[in-house]
């Protein structure tokens, strides 16, 4: 008993300094094992849970990895259970829409970096490839983020008249488009330069903008404006 009381006072006095240093230095003085133990000695106060957070950075490889890992394979690491899983998946949840909060707040939206900033956490933990379209007013400022198709894209996935008929309703002057590969790899498939082909195409006849496409993956992003690829389209597209 005496072993365990002592075992419970090291592990507080432990927290209680991680605590005292976040307060006064932020989170940029911890590191990626310091974030997981605090979350997970949420939900279980009374375990020393630095072996636990430990280990997770082991089989997962990077704290982002952990946060978007599925609860069914975060609970298969010695020492993770129903209770501390909860703080890891809710602080997620947080950051991810803290971060649709940010962007749908913004004055103007001008650029792919801020785009992918949001969207590599809406979209990085997707098992599947999914398409979203962010729908901007005249002055770029966000009206409204959709989602459009889940699955394998292709050509035919995503179509046109969909998109544009949501761009209606929410009377847009232009669009972003965005989805995930899945693969890590962002780099665009010929189905994804056929999509941007048509989009731009559609968009042009019914005088809603194409401003970008946007490919997000755990190597980074590829932004179709950014690249140049996208006003090479639309050259194409004008010769048509």
């Amino acid at each position: 008993m005496e072993k365990t009381a002592v075992f419970r006072r090291e592990v507080s006095g432990h927290r209680e300094r991680l605590r005292r240093r976040f307060l006064e230095y932020g989170l940029s003085a911890f590191t990626d094992e310091d974030i997981l133990e605090m979350l997970l000695a949420f939900g279980t106060p009374r375990r020393d849970t630095r072996g636990t957070a430990r280990e997770l950075l082991r089989q997962f490889g990077s704290l982002p990895e952990v946060l978007e890992a599925p609860v069914e394979e975060l609970t298969r690491v010695a020492g993770v259970g129903p209770r501390n899983v909860l703080p890891l998946k809710f602080v997620h949840e947080v950051a991810r829409r803290y971060l649709r909060r940010r962007l749908e707040t913004r004055p103007r939206l001008t650029r792919a970096r801020e785009v992918y900033e949001y969207l590599a956490h809406e979209l990085a933990d997707r098992p599947q490839e999914v398409v979203l379209a962010l729908f901007l007013d005249a002055r770029s400022r966000v009206l409204a983020l959709e989602e459009l198709f889940r699955g394998t894209l292709t050509e035919a996935a995503v179509y046109p008249r969909e998109v544009f008929r949501l761009a209606f309703a929410h009377r847009a002057a232009a669009l972003i488009l965005a989805h995930n590969h899945p693969s890590g790899d962002p780099s665009p498939s010929s189905a994804d330069i056929a999509l941007t082909r048509r989009l731009l195409l559609a968009g042009r006849l019914l005088e809603t903008r194409l401003l970008d496409h946007l490919i997000l993956a755990r190597e980074g992003y590829f932004s179709f404006a950014e690249k140049g690829l996208l006003a090479r389209l639309e050259e194409e597209v004008a010769r048509l």
